[in-house]
């Protein structure tokens, strides 16, 4: 796991550190569990809506999932467990402010889910857990329910919106990079000069590219080996990983593509910086959530020039004996 979100994991969990010495108790579905702290005593039913730090492992400590990266919070409807001993067993048995660390048993997954085995040796996936807030659904209507739902998303959403340029500014500090900026607000750091010209509105950019949050996690990559490591993004119906090809100018891209792909000639690569405005902005999009600043490494593999129109046929004016009658 990489040591930056351990130490995020465990401030957010406060007191994992002085409770690690516990042991693991024996729980439903060949699930082993460990209370870290328990704050309430009304635990998660059916129905309710939970808002939840989470770092998910293999018992090798590889991280496969964690919203500490991701820097956002996992938002889930509590449902009706599949099978004892799934993650919402788990999840049934804390209460907001609570966390645990919950050993979920793979082989009770793959034969009572359907899921196919994991890629990776071990008995158990590990999942710590970390309770921000739960909204019971009780006896609230549905309308009445979302309201309360939507206005706690509004509010974290607003959270995010205000921590979004100190979020930037750590991300720089943290990594130590020496960055440009320019008039929109997009950071760029050139990591490999390239030769050539740079590409003009209407070129086409053939580019490698890594999507990451700031605290590293990878949401999307045209680099087959960054996507097949553990907790990566590969998906074989995407086969072949190949870059990708970007007509720069036109919108076909979020705005600090454009802007920062233009800044680039072939066999350059540098990492960009998009505050939210110049990504996915105050509406996000799947599995990223509003006002989410991202860092792209990208790799300019080729520029394909527009092809030129051909020039207008000019009109032949007909000869004095065509208007006669």
């Amino acid at each position: 796991m990489k040591k930056t979100t351990l130490i995020l994991g465990l401030a957010a969990l406060t007191s994992l550190g002085a409770t690690s010495c516990q042991s693991f108790k024996d729980g439903e579905g060949g699930m082993q569990y460990k209370i870290v702290k328990e704050e309430s005593k009304t635990k998660i039913k059916e129905g309710d809506f939970i808002s939840l730090g989470a770092i998910i492992t293999t018992e090798n400590d590889s991280l496969l999932n964690s919203s500490y990266e991701m820097e956002q919070p996992f938002y889930l409807a509590a449902q009706k467990p599949m099978y004892k001993g799934d993650i919402f067993t788990a999840l049934s048995m804390l209460g907001e402010g609570d966390s645990a660390v919950f050993k979920l048993n793979i082989d009770s997954m793959v034969a009572k889910s359907g899921q196919p085995k994991p890629p990776f040796k071990g008995k158990y996936i590990v999942h710590t857990f970390k309770i921000n807030k739960v909204i019971p659904k009780g006896k609230l209507t549905d309308s009445l329910f979302n309201m309360e739902v939507e206005k706690y998303i509004a509010q974290d959403r607003e959270k995010a919106k205000n921590s979004e340029a100190g979020k930037i500014e750590n991300y720089i500090k943290k990594n130590n990079l020496d960055v440009q900026t320019t008039a929109s607000g997009l950071k760029y750091k050139i990591e490999k000069e390239g030769q050539g010209a740079k590409p003009n509105v209407g070129d086409t950019v053939v580019v490698h590219y890594t999507g990451r949050f700031l605290g590293g996690k990878v949401f999307d990559t045209s680099v087959k080996e960054e996507a097949k490591k553990p907790g990566g993004t590969y998906n074989a119906m995407r086969e072949p990983y190949d870059p990708i090809k970007i007509p720069i100018g036109v919108g076909a891209v979020v705005p600090g593509w454009d802007e920062g792909l233009a800044l680039l000639p072939k066999g350059a690569k540098a990492l960009l910086v998009l505050p939210s405005k110049l990504a996915y902005g105050e509406q996000g999009s799947m599995g990223i959530q509003p006002y989410t600043p991202l860092a792209f490494s990208v790799e300019i593999i080729d520029i394909v020039p527009q092809k030129a129109k051909p020039a207008p046929t000019a009109a032949v004016p007909p000869s004095a004996g065509q208007n006669k009658k």
